[in-house]
């Protein structure tokens, strides 16, 4: 019974997850991230190249920072819009950062 079992339990455990990330962000239930975390950026590897900052991420129910990097942009003129949090009547949000 029990290996009948965790097949669908791994399904339903995925579409729950994936119901939370929609338009490129998801929704923490409890507090605020805590505030962001600032160092040296350091020099660019190369012509062309954007930083992109760091940001806290939900994980199993503890924050985790997730490093800013230096990214070569997909486009001529694209400009990066970081990833903001927003708190909103069912908890917190986050929107990724994305290219515009």
């Amino acid at each position: 019974m029990t290996r009948k079992l965790l097949p669908l339990a791994s399904v339903l455990l995925g579409a729950i997850l994936n119901a939370c990330a929609v338009n490129g962000g998801y929704v923490a239930r409890y507090g605020p991230p805590p505030p962001p975390r600032y160092g040296v950026v350091g020099v660019a590897p190369g012509p062309g190249f954007v930083w992109t900052e760091g940001f806290w991420e939900s994980r199993a129910g503890n924050w985790s920072w997730v490093g800013g990097r230096w990214v070569h942009p997909p486009r001529p003129r694209a400009v990066w819009v970081p990833g903001s949090w927003s708190q909103t009547h069912r908890g917190w949000t986050f929107r990724r950062g994305y290219w515009r």
